[in-house]
């Protein structure tokens, strides 16, 4: 990475708002041991994410050091959650919401961790089983998404119990055990992350910079954009999932589900 940036660097060509990733989400409708309704507990290590609620109700999980929280979520609502919030979609009758993830393709690319025990986190090609589903879609992909959802619940339940005491510790172990899992995948999200949202800044930079000037050349290359869901339910983390196979947005660059 340098420090100047020019035009030719761009290499994601016609991003989102600010180079964000976009997907909806039905949530899962499973029950869980605990008898909650919902998604699989997890956590990103450089993305926020936002839940816009675009229809039913349900409510958001979180666990931080500061402890748990439970977030009701109905139509019109948003929430949004930093690097390192466990979160876990919980499904109250019919709740759709509209996933917008900063650093686009960065979660594709595997910015995410289940919570799932410490036996599974402490064993990268245990974990990468676990956390891996056989197809993406069919009974098969629905089985194992089902037993992910249920080992990450097992391994999230403890660490909210443990917080509920007043003891943070088993959530910063988790914490580490999610930044070793990851640590290999780190160079490729750095080029990610300036062929997209670093350039997409950038270039704004360079926009401005232009404006001052009295040069407004590159608002000759004005242009619409459209794009129709590509995948159709999906077995998401926290739900169904529709995605748009958009370079940078829900796919990571150079590649196609």
């Amino acid at each position: 990475m340098t420090d100047e940036w020019t035009p030719a660097q761009e290499s994601l060509p016609t991003p989102l708002p600010g180079a964000v990733g976009l997907s909806h989400i039905s949530a899962y409708e499973w029950e869980a041991a605990d008898g909650v309704c919902g998604g699989s507990p997890h956590i990103h290590l450089v993305c926020t994410e936002a839940y816009v609620v675009t229809a039913g109700r349900g409510a958001v999980q979180t666990l931080t050091p500061d402890g748990f929280r439970e977030t009701d979520l109905e139509a019109g609502s948003v929430a949004w959650f930093t690097p390192g919030t466990v979160h876990r979609m919980i499904q109250r009758g019919g709740l759709r919401i509209t996933v917008l993830m900063q650093n686009s393709g960065l979660p594709e690319a595997g910015d995410a961790v289940f919570t799932f025990p410490a036996r599974v986190l402490e064993d990268p090609g245990r974990y990468a089983a676990a956390a891996t589903l056989p197809a993406k879609e069919g009974p098969a992909a629905e089985a194992a998404a089902r037993r992910r959802r249920d080992l990450a619940v097992e391994g999230y339940m403890e660490l909210r119990e443990a917080l509920e005491k007043g003891d943070p510790q088993p959530l910063h172990a988790f914490h580490r055990a999610a930044a070793r899992l990851v640590g290999p995948k780190v160079a490729q999200w750095q080029a990610l992350w300036e062929a997209g949202a670093l350039a997409t800044a950038r270039r704004t930079g360079a926009q401005l910079t232009a404006l001052a000037a009295g040069d407004a050349g590159h608002l000759a290359g004005a242009r619409v954009e459209t794009a129709a869901p590509t995948r159709h339910g999906g077995y998401g983390m926290c739900g169904r999932r529709e995605e748009y196979e958009i370079p940078g947005a829900t796919v990571p660059l150079g590649s196609s589900k």
